[in-house]
């Protein structure tokens, strides 16, 4: 095989609760990951020569260390030694909305460089690299619905499903993570343990009416600072969505549904003034 196409799903966070720091200076966390059929598309094709060439749709992408994409080739390359490829990424998730598409992108290059090359490598070992490039990478190997722990790199199945439609909704703001984690010591002050988001996952499908209980953090840190933020939150509710959240530590605000002529409604109030999708779980 000379060339593989990948969709590069985005996901988000439904609960997120930040525990105590850590020596390495990470965050231990609880959260239940779910990824959706938004996605970046990236092409990976066999090189004549050696070297990696990248390509995007982007100007803020570039063939650098900063790029995870390349620090998942490169550490493919370390551990495998592959040959050279051509990578061509377009990217439709916006940067710094806490959907996790960088992350997303490593991931799926990984997948990529396994089927071209034909790599002998298992997902729980693609996992443990993937350790070693982001914290939300591991969870992009397999996908789906997830309960992740440590700093995300503990995971967990869930056999069930989330019955509702999405809607994502990505003002134009990009909220940088570590500034993020940053400002949460106040929270942490008052996190004595995790919340046992596996305690709601049972049966076939998972009741909208639970999620009520689930929370994410950073909203405390981020809707004070950009109050435009939790105004989408706000609205989401007040249009029908029976849960509402901040997805991660970025500026996306997901609201699901389970109604299709209210979500229909919600999405024409918040385009084209925000960027605005329909998406489903994965």
């Amino acid at each position: 095989m000379k060339t593989v196409k990948l969709n590069s799903y985005a996901k988000v966070n439904i609960g997120l609760k930040l525990l105590q720091k850590r020596i390495d200076g990470y965050h231990d966390i609880s959260t239940v990951f779910q990824e959706i059929d938004l996605y970046d598309e990236i092409t990976i094709s066999k090189s004549s020569n050696s070297v990696l060439e990248f390509y995007s749709n982007v100007d803020w992408l570039k063939n650098d260390q900063h790029n995870l994409c390349i620090i998942a080739y490169n550490r493919i390359k370390d551990l495998y030694d592959i040959g050279g490829v051509d990578i061509n990424l377009v990217k439709n998730i916006s940067k710094g909305s806490g959907l996790g598409s960088g992350s997303s992108n490593a991931a799926a290059v990984m997948k990529g460089l396994r089927k071209i090359f034909n790599l002998e490598v298992t997902d729980k070992e693609l996992e443990k690299i993937g350790e070693e490039i982001g914290a939300d990478v591991p969870f992009f190997i397999r996908g789906a619905t997830q309960i992740g722990e440590g700093i995300g790199e503990k995971l967990s199945d869930v056999k069930c499903r989330i019955d509702g439609s999405f809607l994502i909704i990505t003002p134009d703001i990009s909220i940088d993570t570590k500034w993020a984690y940053s400002q949460i010591k106040n929270v942490l002050d008052k996190a004595n343990s995790a919340t046992k988001f596996s305690d709601s996952f049972c049966g076939e499908t998972i009741s909208l009416d639970t999620l009520k209980f689930f929370e994410n953090d950073f909203e405390s840190v981020v809707f004070p600072t950009y109050p435009e933020i939790g105004v989408i939150k706000s609205e989401l509710i007040a249009l029908g969505a029976k849960f509402a959240s901040l997805s991660g530590s970025g500026s996306t605000v997901f609201g699901i549904f389970d109604d299709n002529a209210r979500i229909n409604k919600a999405f024409s109030h918040f385009s084209p003034m925000h960027k605005t999708h329909i998406a489903h779980p994965v």
